[in-house]
């Protein structure tokens, strides 16, 4: 909770950050939920070092609102041999921030190593002969069989998306972080002026070209940048961010807590709004790979006590309409979303039931070491439940709560506790990741190859291969269904329910594209 005294300070105008210049017209100043981690958007899946990724670099297609592709940096393609083939060509005048051309070498190096980290882009490169360079703007696909999502694959808006690096930078070992951010998206990034934990600059791109093609909302359609600096200023207080967008010393604030999203709310110059349409999925995330939760019945024990509505309620405040319960594996409201397997998270909850169960599947006391953030709402949020919910089931806790930046670092760490290693964390994801499960990170389930967590059921990767070959929806959601009464039963995390992510910006600014923090289309309007 956030002190009321904090919240007064905020509404009587004191304690706001000191920010570098007066605002302008032509500058747009923005609060992100959290610092900027690093500069990979490849290597690092993070929503914050996505929303980086977008300015700075551009994709082949766009993927629309209704999550249909369309060509960006692509001209187009064209299918054959009955769809074994695809070649892709690239508009022409497409230049880098570093002033060199766009080619098709670079295409392919970065899609080389994009799909090294990314479940959709591992499921073509598994269907993939070659991809081979034909000249400066053209490249081919040469398939084992036919994929139709190919095009959509290259368009994919969730964590890693298929950006197109210089050749030099995608040379880069995917696990590796690159260590500049050159790209040829809308916006540049500004080294220079890069302070870790304070600020992040981006200067828009005069040879940007934008697309010609169709396609409106999200990543697709022509990427207008109206601003000629964007600024990242990262104020951890969330009282002193609002303070600062009260003020007029920023324009735009990603993310707050519930007692903040009422205090602007009563700002008459405010909006205060969804950013994204779809829920934000949340994780109550186990490490497969340690005791006491590499055994499955142990897992399944926290079924009886876990409260989705608790841990929605703890992010954004008791209002329903700003959360989902009753949430499986997919993402409330598409397609794939079903209630299969889900009542074991249905009807009161107990935690005399859980003790009972972690008692009879051989909890004898283990260690048990919680990680979480400090700094992001929704999983500082999350974690607070967790603690809670933990120590009422008498688990031998350890709980250590920190920087997104390091509980990202931290989470990739594979030993056992005294080696650093963990055992619980809660996480939330965009909607967009969790439509299907392919591009659902959290779900993919192959041991070492998996998200952290690692967790390893081959049913569940048969599945999620055998979506990928469904000839239509029905079948596509049929294999949906089934995967999720899998993953219930095994549990590779729990899902704790999905919140709709409040944003606040100034009322003057309009045209923002909904999805996330996405910087073009976006524009002063008085």
């Amino acid at each position: 909770m956030i002190p009321r005294r904090l919240l007064l300070a905020a509404a009587a105008g004191v304690a706001s950050p000191a920010l570098a210049q007066a605002p302008s017209a032509r500058v747009l100043r923005f609060t992100p939920q959290t610092d900027l981690g690093g500069l990979d958007p490849v290597a690092i899946s993070s929503n914050v070092i996505r929303n980086h990724g977008y300015m700075v670099w551009d994709t082949l297609y766009g993927t629309d609102a209704q999550f249909q592709p369309h060509p960006q940096m692509a001209e187009g393609h064209l299918f054959e041999d009955e769809g074994r083939t695809c070649t892709i060509t690239l508009r022409d005048g497409l230049t880098f921030h570093d002033g060199e051309k766009v080619r098709a070498q670079d295409c392919v190096a970065s899609i080389q190593r994009w799909w090294r980290r990314s479940p959709m882009g591992q499921a073509l490169a598994a269907r993939t002969d070659e991809i081979v360079v034909l000249d400066d703007r053209r490249f081919r696909f040469r398939l084992k069989r036919p994929f139709p999502l190919l095009i959509a694959a290259l368009g994919v808006p969730s964590n890693p998306a298929p950006y197109m690096m210089p050749e030099r930078l995608a040379r880069t070992d995917p696990f590796q972080q690159i260590r500049e951010a050159v790209g040829s998206g809308p916006y540049r990034f500004l080294p220079g002026e890069f302070r870790q934990g304070a600020r992040v600059t981006y200067e828009r791109f005069a040879g940007y070209s934008p697309t010609p093609a169709g396609g409106a909302g999200l990543t697709a359609g022509p990427k207008i940048a109206h601003f000629d600096r964007v600024e990242w200023h990262v104020i951890p207080d969330a009282s002193t961010a609002a303070n600062a967008l009260i003020s007029g010393e920023i324009d735009w604030l990603e993310q707050m807590p519930p007692e903040i999203q009422t205090l602007l709310g009563r700002q008459r110059g405010l909006v205060v709004e969804a950013i994204d349409p779809l829920p934000l999925p949340g994780q109550f995330r186990f490490n497969h790979r340690q005791p006491p939760f590499d055994n499955p019945a142990i897992r399944r024990a926290f079924l009886h006590a876990i409260s989705q509505e608790d841990f929605m309620t703890a992010i954004v405040g008791p209002d329903p309409k700003k959360f989902e319960t009753g949430v499986g594996f997919f993402t409330p409201n598409t397609p794939l979303a079903s209630d299969a397997g889900l009542a074991p998270l249905k009807g009161p909850r107990s935690i005399e039931r859980a003790k009972q169960a972690l008692k009879e599947a051989g909890y004898d006391n283990q260690p048990v070491r919680l990680i979480g953030t400090t700094d992001i709402v929704s999983t500082t949020a999350q974690a607070q439940v967790a603690v809670d919910l933990c120590r009422r089931l008498g688990l031998n806790l350890d709980v250590v709560l920190t920087d997104w930046g390091t509980v990202a670092q931290r989470r990739m760490n594979r030993g056992p506790l005294d080696q650093g290693g963990w055992s619980i964390a809660c996480f939330a994801s965009s909607g967009m990741d969790f439509v299907n499960p392919v591009t659902h990170t959290q779900l993919r389930s192959d041991g070492a190859n998996a998200a952290p967590g690692w967790p390893d059921v081959p049913r569940i990767e048969a599945l999620r291969a055998q979506w990928l070959d469904a000839p239509d929806l029905a079948a596509q959601q049929a294999i949906a269904r089934e995967l999720q009464v899998v993953g219930m039963e095994t549990l590779p995390y729990i899902p704790t329910g999905a919140y709709y992510s409040m944003t606040a910006l100034k009322r003057n600014l309009a045209d923002r594209v909904k999805g996330f923090a996405i910087f073009w289309g976006i524009r002063r309007a008085g």
